[in-house]
């Protein structure tokens, strides 16, 4: 038999695991299971906006040749301007890349980053993504602690803490997949410190920076940091409900010529793989320019404001439950008390809660967590079928007690 490479022997992606392959052998049986393991609003009767269907309609036939290794120019100034409103300097179209979502951007940057040996510091929880790359270059994802009692914000001494000789780059979450959370100005600017003390990139994933709830304010560190080498990831799949067209991007700013040799690394990636799909990179400039559609979803009265309210609500009460309420994004990540409940531990809960109750969440060990028993519950759903899960988990774990 021939072996599969060693580089994939800890990449995980519990998000489509056994768990999830176990819900669809169930499906395949006639039984019906609320899939609440995944961020895909488009299977849960979000449509697009009319902008971006009106855009992809009137210029598709520009979409025929390859495009731009780089991306599109419309749509690299359509993103500069969108950066330079949230304050980043110095910035120009070619310190921009257009991907295949920001997953593929994510891979793209820690290939040309990280080699054997090379440490990243990463939040946990953390989204499986980057972690996963961080193994596939033969690195090394070294976790650093989010506070549940601050908020999930990081914590800054332990990150100062785990820096090593071998450490290249701090990454940061914000608005954080998989609790929700929004970082203060205060916790990213001494992220930023430690990074500039220590001579790090700074990796900013802020996919979920238009979702954001309460009229919170979420900076982006590489504003805050102009001095300080920064790669900032960012897109379109959940602001405007496209997560199937695949569109992403990444943003090299900092120190002129800092990250020289690293963008020289994502220019040689970009080009081997020709170039971004040209067809989503069409509705860019068009929904960049469409905010409307995306606040609509956070106020009182939307979507997903009104679908957190429903799931926060069907949690509080049930013993044992304690979660700390999501600003951003669609995501909350609810622990269970060990005192109160027999699970062995997340995975044990999830399968039982997916046998039993037919709901499939994640538990909190996909998300690289094991300080206490969570999951992740996708806040998706209409309202009250998330209210309903909600009473269904209560309904479970009541008879689960030790």
């Amino acid at each position: 038999m021939i072996r599969r490479s060693d580089r994939l022997d800890c990449v995980h992606s519990d998000i489509r695991g056994p768990l999830y392959l176990e819900a669809l052998r169930m499906q395949s049986e006639g039984i019906p299971v609320l899939k609440l393991n995944t961020g895909n609003p488009g299977n849960f009767g979000f449509s697009l906006p009319d902008s971006v269907r009106q855009a992809l309609a009137q210029h598709i036939d520009e979409a025929v040749p390859y495009c731009d290794f780089r991306g599109m120019p419309a749509a690299r100034r359509a993103i500069l301007d969108y950066h330079r409103r949230r304050g980043l300097q110095g910035v120009r179209p070619d310190d921009i890349f257009l991907c295949n979502g920001v997953s593929e951007a994510a891979s793209m940057l820690m290939t040309a980053l990280v080699g054997t040996g090379d440490e990243v510091l990463v939040p946990s929880p953390c989204y499986s993504l980057w972690s996963n790359n961080a193994y596939l270059g033969g690195g090394v994802p070294v976790f650093y602690r989010c506070d549940p009692q601050n908020g999930w914000n990081p914590d800054p001494a332990d990150i100062e803490r785990k820096i090593t000789p071998r450490t290249k780059a701090i990454l940061v979450i914000n608005p954080n997949n998989p609790t929700g959370a929004v970082y203060s100005r205060e916790i990213l600017l001494s992220i930023a410190d430690i990074a500039r003390r220590h001579d790090l990139l700074l990796l900013s994933d802020e996919i979920y920076d238009r979702l954001v709830m309460d009229d919170l304010p979420c900076d982006s560190i590489a504003a805050l940091a102009p001095d300080v080498p920064c790669v900032t990831f960012n897109g379109l799949s959940k602001s405007h409900v496209i997560c199937g067209f695949r569109c992403g991007w990444m943003v090299f700013s900092g120190p002129e010529g800092a990250l020289d040799e690293i963008k020289a690394g994502v220019t040689q990636l970009a080009s081997m793989r020709l170039c971004g799909n040209a067809l989503t990179q069409l509705v860019i400039p068009a929904a960049l320019d469409d905010s409307a559609s995306t606040k609509a979803m956070l106020v009182p009265g939307g979507r997903l404001y009104e679908q957190r309210k429903a799931t926060l609500e069907g949690l509080s009460g049930i013993e044992g439950v304690h979660a700390v309420a999501n600003h951003a994004a669609f995501y909350l990540f609810p622990g269970l008390d060990r005192n109160v409940y027999g699970f062995r531990d997340g995975q044990d809960f999830a399968w039982q809660f997916l046998q039993e109750s037919h709901i499939l969440v994640i538990p909190g060990s996909g998300f690289d967590w094991t300080e206490d028993l969570r999951f992740r519950i996708v806040m998706l759903p209409e309202p009250e079928v998330l209210g309903g899960a909600m009473e269904q988990l209560r309904s479970f774990l009541s008879h689960h007690k030790r």
